[in-house]
């Protein structure tokens, strides 16, 4: 009884919340229910974690990224059409409600331990809830307190991000510092090496973005940062216990960390976890199947060729890649490709029985179809169905964050390198290039990716972060934080279709798989054959999957729809209906007038 109790009253603290940071509070009912015990405390803080900035499914965020192709352009890429009245994140209930748990968290008859776990927590989504608002927008009002009905900051304008992130770090620094729990089990819940995992990624992408954004003039102050993160990331290393999966061997490991049931406890800090008794479930086989919902993204193929060949070498070392057919492409590659996308002898399970399973034309663009998030057994592609724990912390990030923070101040070392990329990249099936950090930079990522970075370790990170963290949700801050918006322009390129009207087997299991076509289908078909229409028009209208020289050359997809990166992109605008209650938050430079 006293616990539902104590729910009621949270349940009200939380109605209490404004929803603008321009709207009124209202006053709360008493709490010393909820404050006066740890189970108040502990009831309280679990509410954080259905909070709406958290990510709720890591599997599709990188939907907008630079290397998938999908089934259609985000009006933010497009020129002239994205306006401050499309723009949305301005919303501020849930930092009230975090700030509410901080102010009120003081009761002496709670340990002051006890409180100051539960305040470590609570700050740690402060936190988290900032530094999504200051990737979203940049300068932000800094609230660290419930306002009242007549505080002024209701009408403020907008602080510093200087300060805002001084602050971020100061929530983190207590979280690191007071939350209890080294280990959790069920891999659910936020645990200090969660919060340490946390602050190395926000100083990893803090540091960079001021050494990069160089309009900023907060260049002098990136190496702090980049030293936190490398600092923060180390202590996790030799304090924390984990470990890369390895279970299984190069070709399975990899992809057991995405679709196990039970998070992978040597290398997940933190899940979203599914339960089936609890019809807590995800869709990420419907999302990536499907051929009517989700996104239909692909990899491009710009992206696939930064896979390295098993012997360590670029695979665009070799001047035949450019026409290279998908089914020799995979071969000898980087064996975490063939554990993200289709190929080889991927099959799937159709009743009990595996199946060869190509990639498919009715959901692929580029040829490239993920499959890094989705099970084998086609019984959980007709929804939200899916059983696998989403990994939101992993012990990869952290090595890559290290390795990435020493290779920007220019102290990565040959043992660092080995403990963090070659431990990857080992894992992969790589035998060349694990004990000792590169020494050539490849012209292959400059030209494509990197114009301007020449260190052959910063590139090589940055190709390894790409690979490993692929469709994890953190590809759009990584380009945002490297000031390389412009990569969001880029082609979406398939793989490379030799000649028309001439069936491919994809996978060499004897069974032809697609063919491409102009005008009027080939007659008669080759039974299991799927036939692709790469004409320019069908019927009328302008066809978005092409070849990129007519009848021969790299599929090509949407073509002709202009995507243009302009540098006011890198903040989305406040949107219009806040700035109009609140005047003097101002706009970001380049959307005002839209």
């Amino acid at each position: 009884m006293k616990k539902q109790y104590i729910w009621i009253l949270l349940s009200c603290l939380c109605f209490t919340a404004c929803k603008k940071l321009d709207q009124e509070p209202q006053s709360t009912p008493t709490n010393k229910a909820v404050f006066g015990s740890e189970s108040g405390l502990k009831l309280y803080t679990n509410s954080f974690y259905a909070m709406d900035f958290l990510p709720k499914n890591s599997t599709s965020q990188d939907a907008v990224s630079d290397y998938l192709a999908v089934k259609s352009v985000s009006d933010f890429i497009r020129p002239g059409i994205f306006t401050p009245s499309q723009s949305t994140g301005w919303t501020w209930t849930d930092l009230r409600n975090i700030n509410y748990f901080i102010e009120n968290c003081k009761d002496p008859s709670v340990p002051i331990d006890i409180r100051n776990n539960y305040l470590g927590i609570a700050r740690y989504f402060r936190a988290y809830f900032y530094m999504e608002k200051v990737k979203r927008f940049g300068d932000v009002p800094w609230i660290g307190k419930p306002l009242n009905i007549n505080d002024p900051a209701l009408y403020a304008g907008r602080d510093k991000r200087t300060l805002v992130m001084d602050s971020v770090l100061a929530d983190l620094d207590f979280a690191c510092a007071n939350i209890k729990a080294t280990n959790d089990a069920t891999r659910s819940t936020v645990t200090k090496w969660v919060a340490y995992a946390y602050k190395s990624r926000i100083c990893l992408f803090e540091g960079t973005f001021r050494k990069y954004h160089t309009e900023l003039g907060l260049q002098s102050s990136a190496s702090a940062w980049l030293e936190n993160a490398a600092s923060t990331a180390k202590e996790i290393m030799d304090k924390g216990g984990y470990s890369i999966n390895t279970a299984g061997g190069p070709g399975v490991s990899y992809r057991q960390v995405f679709t196990s049931t039970v998070p992978v406890a040597s290398e997940v800090l933190q899940a979203a976890v599914s339960d089936l008794t609890l019809n807590v479930l995800n869709e990420a086989n419907w999302w990536w199947t499907s051929g009517t919902y989700g996104a239909k993204a692909s990899f491009t193929r710009t992206f696939i060729n930064t896979y390295l060949n098993l012997d360590g070498t670029p695979f665009t070392n070799d001047p035949a890649y450019t026409t290279m057919l998908f089914k020799d492409e995979v071969k000898n590659r980087d064996l975490r490709l063939k554990q993200t996308i289709r190929s080889g002898n991927y099959k799937r399970i159709s009743g009990g029985v595996q199946i060869p399973a190509p990639p498919v034309f009715s959901y692929t663009f580029t040829g490239y179809q993920p499959i890094k998030w989705t099970l084998d057994d086609m019984y959980y592609d007709a929804g939200a169905l899916n059983i696998n724990s989403i990994a939101l912390f992993r012990y990869a990030e952290v090595l890559l964050n290290y390795a990435e923070a020493k290779a920007e101040l220019g102290t990565l070392t040959n043992e660092d390198w080995a403990a963090t990329v070659g431990v990857l990249r080992a894992r992969g099936g790589i035998t060349g290039g694990l004990s000792a950090k590169p020494i050539i930079a490849d012209p292959y990522l400059i030209a494509n990716y990197f114009p301007g970075i020449t260190d052959p370790s910063i590139l090589e990170v940055r190709r390894e972060r790409g690979i490993e963290l692929s469709l994890e949700g953190l590809r759009y801050s990584d380009i945002l934080r490297w000031k390389r918006g412009p990569l969001m322009d880029q082609e979406w390129d398939g793989f490379y279709v030799p000649a028309l009207v001439t069936p491919m087997d994809l996978n060499e299991d004897g069974i032809l798989d697609v063919a491409f076509y102009q005008g009027a289908k080939p007659k008669p078909e080759v039974a299991g054959v799927t036939y692709v229409d790469v004409s320019a028009t069908i019927g009328g209208k302008t066809n978005s999957q092409l070849l990129k020289n007519g009848t021969f050359g790299e599929l090509i997809w949407m073509n002709e729809i202009v995507r243009k990166w302009d540098d006011k992109m890198y903040y989305y605008p406040i949107p219009q209906a806040d700035l109009q209650k609140n005047p003097a938050l101002g706009q970001n430079p380049g959307w005002q007038g839209n």
